[in-house]
């Protein structure tokens, strides 16, 4: 029991001596804080400074810088209902520059599908020095004011002459040059009295008063008149009011192959069953018209497919599929640039007055200049509809006199 009482108390004077030991060492502590033994020593702290930023690269907005290229832009639809033609002219834009091998030219294409007015000031602003394109005349009108503030030229693909002009060029194929082109073939051959067969619209309105200017310049005379509009019957109706003036030489039709090949039939039923038939160069779009048997014989106006068919075999080997008769434009609007940039210095404004070539440029469509009014005159033939082909029967001429 001795032992198991005495072991408490040794424990309990070791706890007191310990804490004696912790006490006496705080007191050190406090007297060696309250009481400097002398001087503190300096203390080499950093000058207080701003950091410095890390230099970021220069980043600009747009597409970068190119200094050994000139920027040329394409705006041409690339979604909604239009993007099989606005497709198939990039890829035609895109032939063209390897084709000819050109390491100067950068195009960059811009969908007009999302707003023609908002995709040339995204080209403006990028640095583009010249418009290929819109496709669509209502494009023209919203893009041309922008580009003409800028002074960047347009050379567009619309057809619509009323917007040409003040530095907007239509490389289009205008209606009313192959209305004067067939006209005056037929004139040649004997036909003297014309008729015509044209939709309600602008278009028929400007085929009309080509009709009518083209007759009298070749020395014939419009005998009928008669519109028709998209309503059932209504074609049928103009037909029968032009069989009062019936016979004629010749008729225009001014309206789609397939829609002829329609009125054709009831055109020979009532008073006309020999008379010439006429069109524009509007047939020269639709692969069906070989096909169309009441249309055999039919002459129309365009530019020639000579060198066209042997693009379009070009182009169903690269993309592998057939190109949109249309893309013809973007090929030869590529190289109607290239063949200027030899007075284009990099970086400089597109020399506009270049455009204004009475001697004329060369492409797939063949030959074609710029008139005053900003509209391309083009060198046409003359086809005839023969079944499974159409054969040129008035070759075009190979270029322009001075």
């Amino acid at each position: 029991m001795a032992e198991a009482a005495g072991k408490p108390q040794r424990l309990v004077s070791l706890f007191r001596k310990m804490a004696l030991v912790v006490v006496g060492a705080t007191a050190l502590a406090g007297c060696q804080t309250v009481v400097p033994r002398g001087p503190a020593p300096p203390v080499n702290r950093p000058v207080a400074t701003r950091p410095v930023p890390t230099q970021q690269p220069r980043v600009d907005a747009g597409i970068p810088q190119d200094v050994a290229r000139q920027r040329v832009a394409l705006l041409v639809p690339l979604t909604g209902g239009n993007a099989g033609v606005g497709l198939s002219i990039a890829n035609a834009t895109q032939m063209a520059v390897l084709d000819t091998r050109n390491d100067r030219i950068r195009i960059t294409n811009y969908d007009t599908n999302m707003g023609a007015a908002n995709a040339a000031r995204r080209a403006i602003a990028d640095g583009n020095r010249l418009i290929l394109g819109p496709l669509l005349a209502d494009d023209v009108r919203a893009v041309a004011p922008i580009a003409h503030a800028a002074g960047v030229p347009l050379i567009s693909f619309s057809n619509d002459t009323g917007v040409a002009g003040n530095g907007t060029y239509l490389l289009g194929h205008a209606p009313l040059q192959s209305i004067e082109r067939v006209v005056n073939y037929a004139h040649d051959r004997g036909l003297n009295s014309f008729a015509g067969l044209v939709p309600n619209g602008l278009y028929g309105e400007r085929a009309s008063t080509a009709l009518l200017r083209a007759v009298e310049s070749a020395g014939g005379q419009v005998v009928t008149l008669q519109t028709y509009d998209r309503a059932p019957g209504s074609i049928t109706a103009a037909i029968t009011r032009m069989a009062k003036n019936a016979p004629y030489d010749a008729v225009l039709i001014a309206d789609s192959a397939g829609t002829a090949a329609v009125a054709v039939p009831i055109i020979r039923k009532n008073g006309a069953p020999s008379t010439q038939v006429l069109g524009t160069d509007l047939w020269n779009t639709d692969s069906s018209i070989t096909g169309l048997a009441a249309l055999n014989g039919a002459w129309f106006a365009s530019v020639s497919d000579t060198l066209y068919r042997q693009y379009a075999v070009k182009y169903r080997a690269r993309f592998g599929t057939a190109p949109y008769r249309l893309s013809s434009l973007g090929y030869d609007a590529v190289l109607l640039t290239v063949r200027i940039m030899r007075d284009w210095p990099i970086g400089a404004p597109f020399p506009e007055g270049r455009l204004d070539d009475r001697g004329g440029f060369a492409g797939i469509d063949g030959a074609f200049r710029f008139g005053r009014d900003g509209v391309a005159e083009r060198a046409l033939e003359v086809q005839e509809v023969r079944p499974g082909a159409t054969s040129a029967v008035s070759p075009a001429p190979g270029g322009f006199g001075k």
